[in-house]
């Protein structure tokens, strides 16, 4: 299918050296919730994704949601180093002269569908195979470190000293965004800030920055093969990165679950190298880094204009395990 392109996602074609001609198929991919991404095919069959960031309105992000697309780019660059990992490569960053934002990033595509289009008729051997080969993977892209804690673009300022400074910042960020978009969240904002400040120390435990993808849910792993020999082909969306605690990975990895029951998983973690000891020290963090990940997916339902039912269902999940998380963190540090 051919769609005619917009003017930005031409212009960051033609800075990637591709003239009109060469295009010979392009169609929009849904499924994003932030940037816009549209597919192309070039003469040669190579198959590219153009990601372009929301209009600058204002207003309508989250404080952290700031040159996403750098984070995105400086993720697939340093994935890059580590061998067998499927990722997509970075073609072309455009910047339109602002060497401070990123406004448009060019890609290669990778094969297969989402996980999550596929779970339901996978087999339970099948799935712990897969489950088994994510964990190497992602053992393999956690050897590498960042130059700083934090988020790449810096949404808060210079690069903090330390993670505890650097998760500190995040978290207070989302919670002035939820008193400034007034969203609805299972304790009060004031409740919130005092039990994540409580177990604010044990993030001293953390003294180097790895690379951390933070949205490793299965509508960003991409398999590819016929059923009962699938393999993972994607890892892609690495938007939402940062440099810090390789333990939050695992939250949207187990999204609404608990990463300790998933022992493919950890077995494919382990044997690649990947060291995930649950001690007390990691458990709390862990919790931590859940209820970081759920206050954002209850906040963005604000700005993103979510409806009735998306905000219905998002209560139902992400409040749920907010809960949860916030109880687990009060219950370790008044042991």
């Amino acid at each position: 299918m051919t769609l005619p392109l917009s003017p930005p996602v031409l212009r960051t074609l033609a800075a990637a050296a591709v003239i009109p001609e060469d295009i010979q198929e392009s169609a929009p991919l849904t499924g994003g919730t932030y940037n816009t991404l549209v597919r192309v095919v070039l003469r040669d069959r190579r198959r590219w994704v153009v990601k372009l960031p929301p209009p600058a309105t204002g207003g309508t992000t989250l404080t952290y949601e700031h040159d996403l697309l750098r984070a995105e780019s400086v993720y697939y660059d340093a994935a890059s180093r580590v061998d067998g990992v499927p990722m997509p490569r970075v073609v072309h960053t455009q910047l339109d002269g602002d060497p401070a934002t990123v406004t448009g990033l060019v890609m290669t595509e990778r094969p297969g569908v989402p996980w999550q289009q596929t779970g339901q008729d996978l087999q339970t051997h099948e799935r712990g195979l897969l489950r088994a080969e994510l964990g190497g993977h992602v053992a393999r892209l956690h050897t590498l470190t960042g130059p700083a804690f934090g988020y790449p673009a810096r949404p808060f300022g210079p690069p903090p000293a330390t993670w505890r400074q650097a998760f500190t910042e995040m978290t207070d960020a989302v919670l002035d965004d939820a008193e400034r978009f007034h969203a609805q969240l299972p304790r009060p904002v004031g409740t919130v800030r005092t039990i994540l400040a409580s177990a604010a120390d044990v993030l001293d435990d953390v003294t180097r920055p790895a690379v951390v993808h933070f949205d490793l849910w299965e509508g960003n792993l991409l398999l590819d093969g016929p059923p009962g020999h699938r393999s993972l082909s994607g890892i892609i969306d690495g938007e939402r990165m940062f440099f810090g605690d390789p333990v939050a990975e695992f939250v949207s990895l187990a999204l609404f679950g608990d990463i300790e029951e998933d022992e493919a998983f950890l077995t494919g973690y382990a044997a690649a190298g990947g060291r995930a000891p649950f001690t007390d020290s990691m458990r709390l963090r862990y919790q931590l880094y859940r209820a970081y990940l759920y206050l954002i997916m209850l906040v963005e339902t604000v700005p993103r204009r979510y409806g009735p039912e998306r905000r219905a269902w998002a209560w139902t999940h992400a409040g749920k395990e907010l809960t949860v998380a916030l109880d687990a963190v009060t219950a370790a540090t008044t042991l």
